[in-house]
């Protein structure tokens, strides 16, 4: 959430940065409904000064004391449909984009930061993953749909191993060598869980819910890892926070058949390993670049050709004010994949969670800038790993790395 101080003071600013996101945020509506907030509340001044003032005598301002009175209390419910409808208003406005990031009006306007690899040749014709799975039957693509309907699949036998392995060993790199802790966060969470994240009340079409209870299933650990410290001041001296987290991931993305939708490059459940950071403003930026470097670790170790995009405007996420994307290539799709974005939200969540921290024992608390990363996403990251290490005779050769998780040296 924008300050809206931030947004009364600058709006010629905010307005230019909403363009360059070509966002249409209703910043004319906000800024009627602040200025008649801010009337009504010198109106109320006014009116608490004015029972003050009559207070004073008795009997003979009884009545106007009480017309006061009632006064007061109209205004004070004016004013606090005025705030909820602005808050409402303000939620629906994304972050600004800090100013050394490219301006651009969607994916074409992204840039190459580096390039780690150069696509593997092969001299048989390499086949995409899907063929592989069911070759192999390491995944059941029709008895997913049995169960759950489309965009849906089971992995079994060593499919299901080489993702755990996944799993685990990006866990372990985080934790064990990137100083990350590890969190094992709830599935369901709450509603003001969601909005603090910045995934309500933007994108609740793509999202699970259960109304009775009013839970919703996690897009990504991201929302619970932004919520660990909501309502809370942090004390001196204690940041930054490195949190990892494993959770499934459930949208309700809308799909249409065709190459992008082939195979398990998408679907409706998902698992990912998250990076998340809690810094002081300060470093935020220092911080975003490590958080790259620990995601193309991922990549590095697992010797997968990756390349590393910083997005422009036009292609950030709501709650984003910079962001890298890394791109595994997958030589049987042929395509670059996205297996990762790492951003840096400045105070945009700290706001709608309510986290700050003091940087001294007297200083007075400030909101703490949040950063998230996918460290890395599967299925996309298996999806490389099968389609670079596969085999003339079908096989696939699981890369050194995975081998004392998955228990075997080839999927065969």
């Amino acid at each position: 959430m924008l300050d809206l101080r931030f947004i009364r003071e600058n709006t010629d600013t905010v307005r230019e940065a909403l363009s360059h996101r070509n966002d249409n945020a209703p910043i004319d509506e906000i800024l009627e409904l602040d200025a008649e907030r801010r009337q009504k509340m010198q109106e109320l001044e006014n009116l608490r000064r004015a029972r003050k003032e009559v207070s004073r005598y008795r009997q003979a301002a009884a009545e106007q004391g009480r017309q006061i009175r009632n006064q007061i209390r109209e205004l004070e419910e004016a004013v606090r449909d005025i705030e909820q409808k602005l808050n409402d208003l303000l939620l629906q406005v994304p972050n600004i984009p800090l100013s050394n990031v490219p301006v651009g009006e969607d994916e074409t306007g992204n840039t190459v930061v580096r390039q780690r690899g150069e696509p593997k040749t092969f001299d048989f014709t390499p086949a995409p993953h899907w063929q592989l799975g069911e070759s192999l039957d390491i995944i059941d693509f029709e008895r997913g749909v049995k169960l759950s309907g489309s965009r849906f699949y089971v992995l079994k036998g060593l499919g299901a191993r080489l993702q755990r392995a996944l799993i685990a060993f990006m866990l372990d790199l985080h934790t064990l060598e990137h100083g990350y802790r590890e969190i094992y966060p709830p599935y369901l969470v709450k509603r003001e869980t969601m909005v603090g994240s910045s995934n309500l009340p933007k994108f609740a079409d793509n999202l699970y819910h259960d109304e009775e209870d009013d839970l919703w299933l996690v897009p990504t650990a991201e929302v619970p890892l932004t919520n660990l410290h909501r309502d809370e001041i942090i004390l001196p001296g204690m940041l930054p926070f490195y949190y990892a987290a494993y959770t499934a991931c459930f949208r309700r993305e809308k799909m249409s058949a065709g190459k992008d939708t082939r195979g398990i490059k998408r679907g409706h459940q998902f698992d990912k390993v998250e990076m998340y950071k809690f810094t002081e403003p300060d470093k935020s930026d220092e911080e975003l670049e490590k958080m790259v470097n620990d995601a193309e670790q991922v990549c590095q170790r697992l010797g997968l050709t990756y390349r590393i995009l910083e997005l422009c405007t036009g292609d950030l996420g709501f709650a984003s004010a910079k962001s890298y994307d890394i791109e595994v290539w997958s030589p049987g799709c042929e395509e670059w994949l996205e297996v990762s974005s790492c951003s840096n939200c400045t105070d945009f969540q700290a706001r709608r969670a309510n986290i700050r921290y003091r940087p001294a024992p007297d200083a007075r608390p400030v909101f703490v800038h949040t950063l998230n990363g996918s460290g890395l996403a599967l299925p996309r990251i298996m999806i490389a790993v099968m389609e670079t290490y596969q085999q003339a005779d079908g096989s696939i050769v699981v890369p050194e790395v995975l081998r004392g998780f998955v228990g075997a040296e080839r999927i065969g």
